[in-house]
This record gives C-alpha cells, structure tokens and sequence, in this order.
C-alpha cells in the first residue's frame, strides 16, 4: 500500500480518543485525527515522532490524520486502522495471504451473521468455498509478543460470536491479525487486559475459526503485510 504524501512532527497529547496535537517542524501545532479507538499503548507517548497525511474538505473536522508513530527501538508502527482491510485485501491478491491462496471474487465489508455484523472482507476460496475474513489491526507489542485487544473491546468479542457460527453454518471464517509493526514474532489474545476477548478467541478456534497474524514492513511511503506470524493460544 502507497501512503500518501507524509507530515513529520511530534506528539504533545493524545485525547477524546480520536485526537491528537501534533507541533510539526516549522513549530506550529495541529489537531489531527487518530483513527484508532484503542488505548495505543506504547504508541502515544508525548514527544513521540509521528506522522500525518493532509486531506482538505469542507467536511472534514480535521485536516490532518495520524498514521505513523516511532516507538521505542525506532520502530515504524502503523496506527491508522482503516488502512489494515485494505493491507489484508493487497495481500490476499498477492498470494501472500498462504491460508487464501487461489482467492478470488475479493468484496468488503459484505453482511453477515446474526448481530448486524459486517465482514471486512469476503471471498470465495480455491476450491470453492465462501469465506469471512475480520482484520484486526495490532499495534501493541511486548517482549516480541504482539498482543490484541490494548483495551476491552465489545466489538471484537462479537465479531467472535459470529464467525463461529458462519463456520458452523458451512462457511470459512477467518480473524486476520494485520501487525502494524516489525518487531513482532508471534501474536497472542491480550488475557490481562481483556480475558473475555481471550476467553471468545479459544472458543472461536475450537470452533474452527483461522486465527492468522501477519506482520507489515512499515515504511514512510508504503506498508506491506509480508511475513506470517505464528499465533499463541491465551
């Protein structure tokens, strides 16, 4: 994935969830949007360098946008969680996706399951079966365990729920963890901030749910997922 044209400076706070101040370099100060509803947890500490796209529109509350931070170590972590679909999507088209390989007839956010859930993306695999993929996007990152959720998330326990029953409907369904980061070697449920989520994602397994992680390599013009990650049980 290209990133578009790319603003350096550096985090005063982060706020309200979905705000950040940013003081860029010639010293004026920003409020850019964060698109991410996590805590970021080692991603939004003050004086952080970070990174913002530009976009104007009448509409838009916020010209600016956080798409980058470096983290301890000098690592590139991808925050924005709206690029990890398509992240996931570029990679399934290149093959790269290994469990998907031969994928074809690739939509997004296609309806499904009981609760009103959208699937990020959908598909028919290669021998003919339709598929449900949920992309999670992971930024946390301890002792080269990426972990996921950084805060309970409601959500993520429900998008659970529902690909267990599309597989116990005859369906594939799949929970991609798109690594935003580089510096992980393994991705793990995040038990000690939200067993329920940990709890759900071993009773998806044990329903036949694929979880699958694979990590980006993150650069200030483009991001790729490249390598799979093993992923641990809670």
């Amino acid at each position: 994935m290209r990133l578009p044209p790319l603003i350096e400076g550096r985090l005063l706070r982060r706020y309200q969830r979905f705000l950040a101040d940013v003081r860029l370099a010639d010293g004026g100060v920003v409020t850019a949007h964060t698109p991410n509803t996590g805590a970021l947890a080692g991603c939004c500490d003050p004086g952080s360098r970070v990174w913002l796209s530009e976009a104007a529109g009448p509409r838009r509350r916020c010209r600016h946008t956080w798409e980058l931070v470096e983290a301890a170590g000098g690592v590139l972590v991808g925050i924005h969680t709206g690029r990890a679909e398509a992240l996931v999507g570029e990679a399934i088209e290149r093959g790269t996706v290994a469990e998907l390989a031969g994928a074809r007839a690739l939509r997004a956010q296609v309806r499904y399951g009981r609760e009103g859930s959208r699937a990020d993306l959908a598909c028919v695999d290669a021998a003919g079966r339709r598929c449900l993929v949920e992309v999670k996007n992971v930024t946390l990152v301890e002792g080269r365990l990426a972990l996921f959720p950084d805060a309970p998330t409601a959500r993520g326990r429900r998008h659970l729920r529902e690909l267990a029953r599309a597989r116990a409907e005859g369906a594939r369904a799949l929970l991609v963890y798109c690594v935003q980061r580089a510096d992980a070697e393994a991705v793990a449920p995040a038990a000690a901030i939200d067993p329920d989520y940990a709890r759900a994602a071993a009773e998806a397994a044990a329903a036949g749910v694929e979880l699958v992680a694979y990590r980006a390599e993150v650069g200030l013009r483009e991001i790729r997922l490249v390598t799979a990650l093993p992923v641990r049980a809670a």
